[in-house]
């Protein structure tokens, strides 16, 4: 595995770290976060337009720019850090994988290059009514009558799911799971879900004979896949937050006084400062050996990324800890960032199976 970044890629991660830091302040953030649509469209325009970043992992066939989705990972990363509000991870990376894996050449013709683009915001619907995301667990039923399907059922946690211009839906056939676009978008009921996390969006859908056609059938292995790779991109978003807790907990140590010194020099909070970045440092390791294998399509993906997404939960959780304590009472306050990592790091946590879901699923496939 090569973790160290190729020039093209330090340039990627150049480029978006001033972008954000110009554009997605934590003014920026809240602004978007508060928004009707909660993201900052500006700001979206400039990522898909001008840096490419949503068109990354898409072939150029379909109006991509064809790279992997090593390339995808540092873009989420750097969005992680700045807590940006993005439908990025739910259309760049949920929908347009499922497309992808779906082997639909006209459906991928048609659809990825507006997702690559920008110009289109696609939503995945996909979990349970329990939250779960898994090939057997899923609650909307689809139904042929000729060559047409309908959908019936409802899904929740869709992300962005309440904007969304495309809709790629994951429901029960005769014959298994199978992957399926919605045709009509206006025929799905869309309910604002509130979430725990207020940078991030969720709407649960809801489908009463909505027509749809289907892209893959009998797809639980193409669904194991896709829930890899998303476990994957979610591991990129915590390392991203758990870098930002991180840094701002080092520069307030440096700046708050306390008994004539500053706090950062006092040797038990060095300590912990110092666990942190280790915490950090073994989860961005775990989140680049998963991203290396989704990127190769490598075997040992189905082992690096719920071994990753469990890594990565707990060091966030960790880390966004330390940093609401040593920041004190401010690290609680609005306008402060420190909740914000808190919460993310709560949400993501959750969001396609918790640590110890992801250390079932290990111990399963090592037959334990």
């Amino acid at each position: 595995m090569q973790f160290d970044l190729s020039e093209e890629q330090q340039e990627l991660v150049s480029m978006m770290r001033a972008l954000l830091q110009q554009r997605s302040g934590s003014t920026a953030v809240r602004a978007a976060m508060t928004s009707d649509s909660g993201y900052d469209a500006e700001l979206w325009r400039v990522l898909c337009e001008e840096i490419g970043a949503a068109s990354l992992a898409i072939p150029e066939e379909y109006g991509g720019a064809g790279f992997t989705s090593a390339e995808t990972h540092l873009v989420l990363e750097e969005l992680g850090y700045a807590l940006t509000p993005s439908p990025f991870f739910g259309s760049a990376v949920l929908a347009a994988q499922a497309l992808l894996l779906s082997g639909d050449a006209d459906a991928c013709e048609r659809l990825l290059p507006g997702i690559a683009d920008g110009s289109q915001i696609a939503a995945l619907a996909w979990a349970d009514a329990a939250g779960n995301w898994a090939p057997g667990s899923v609650d909307v039923t689809a139904t042929r009558a000729g060559d047409a399907w309908a959908l019936d059922g409802e899904t929740p946690l869709v992300l962005f799911g309440g904007i969304a211009d495309v809709v790629v839906a994951i429901a029960r056939t005769d014959v298994g799971p199978a992957l399926f676009e919605v045709t009509d978008v206006d025929a799905v009921e869309r309910i604002a879900t509130p979430a725990l996390d207020p940078t991030q969006r969720f709407a649960t859908l809801g489908f009463a004979g909505v027509p749809a056609k289907m892209l893959a059938a009998g797809s639980d292995a193409r669904l194991d896949v896709l829930r890899d790779r998303a476990l994957t991109a979610i591991t990129a978003l915590q390392v991203g937050a758990a870098a930002r807790g991180l840094d701002m907990t080092v520069a307030y140590a440096g700046q708050r006084v306390q008994f004539g010194r500053t706090i950062g020099s006092f040797q038990a909070l060095k300590h912990r400062m110092a666990d942190m970045h280790v915490e950090l440092e073994t989860a961005r390791t775990a989140s680049r050996a998963a991203a290396w294998a989704a990127a190769h399509d490598a075997p040992e993906l189905v082992e690096l990324a719920p071994l990753a997404k469990a890594r990565c939960s707990d060091a966030l959780n960790r880390i966004a800890g330390e940093t609401i304590q040593l920041h004190g009472g401010i690290a609680i306050t609005w306008e402060h960032d420190a909740h914000l990592v808190f919460k993310r790091a709560h949400a993501t946590a959750q969001l396609l199976g918790d640590a110890d879901a992801q250390r079932r699923r290990i111990q399963s496939s090592l037959g334990l």
